[in-house]
């Protein structure tokens, strides 16, 4: 374990580490911002992660359907999302080029639509329908190898607004009309995930439920970080 003693590290920024474990001992933490799966938190002694999971839920209560085993609930927790996109997608045209805009060097709104489709592709075909066709070109998917430009994507390529948004489109409704005629004996079988070296490598051993959960979770956290972004990007412009 790397042990950071008495260093000033204000302003340091941690993307993508996996922190599991770590002792903030004695720290200053004033203005500190932290996103991502966190579990177990103790700050000053007290269990935190369960006043912020209630917090997420009130703010956002589509985050209660995504969890629940309920055929029924999944399909709301699939229309709600789409609601969203598509009110945030409205939002994104009444300014012009701010889709191909970030700040903090995050994904802009059409990388991270871009994610999305490969999201689809990965999590939903190829987990929960066991299919073996290539991924969408577009899609933004892992940046490692042998990942990164493997199974049909295309790094290379800047596709317009209206393309990706249209391929979008069309995996909401493939995924809304799947919902509509699963079943809770589907949903808890096992994944029929091709024997394959293809993304995603860890999700041989899981349900079609948790591989399901994976698309509607990374549709709801993308579509918060969007908005998030879009309203800094908002903000600056008007300073």
């Amino acid at each position: 374990m790397t042990r950071h003693v008495d260093e000033d590290l204000r302003g340091t920024e941690f993307r993508e580490c996996d922190l599991t474990g770590a002792r903030l001992i004695g720290v200053v933490m004033q203005d500190a911002v932290i996103d991502g799966l966190v579990t177990n938190l103790v700050v000053n002694g007290v269990e935190v992660t369960g006043y912020v999971q209630a917090e997420l839920d009130r703010r956002h209560p589509v985050r209660l359907l995504i969890r629940s085993e309920d055929p029924a609930d999944l399909r709301e927790a699939a229309r709600q999302l789409h609601a969203a996109w598509a009110t945030t997608i409205e939002r994104i045209r009444r300014t012009p080029g701010i889709e191909r805009r970030s700040v903090n060097d995050e994904w802009s709104a059409a990388q991270t639509l871009r994610h999305l489709v490969f999201v689809h592709d990965s999590w939903f075909r190829r987990c929960c329908l066991g299919s073996t066709e290539l991924f969408t070109p577009m899609g933004i998917g892992p940046t490692v190898e042998p990942y990164r430009g493997a199974h049909g994507l295309d790094p290379s390529l800047d596709p317009a607004l209206d393309e990706i948004v249209g391929v979008r489109e069309a995996q909401a409704a493939e995924l809304e009309a799947w919902l509509d005629d699963v079943t809770p004996a589907q949903l808890a079988a096992r994944a029929p995930v091709p024997d394959d070296d293809v993304w995603p490598p860890y999700a041989r051993g899981r349900s079609v439920r948790q591989c399901l959960g994976t698309v509607l979770n990374d549709t709801f956290e993308h579509h918060r970080f969007c908005v998030r972004d879009l309203d800094l990007i908002e903000a600056q412009d008007a300073e």
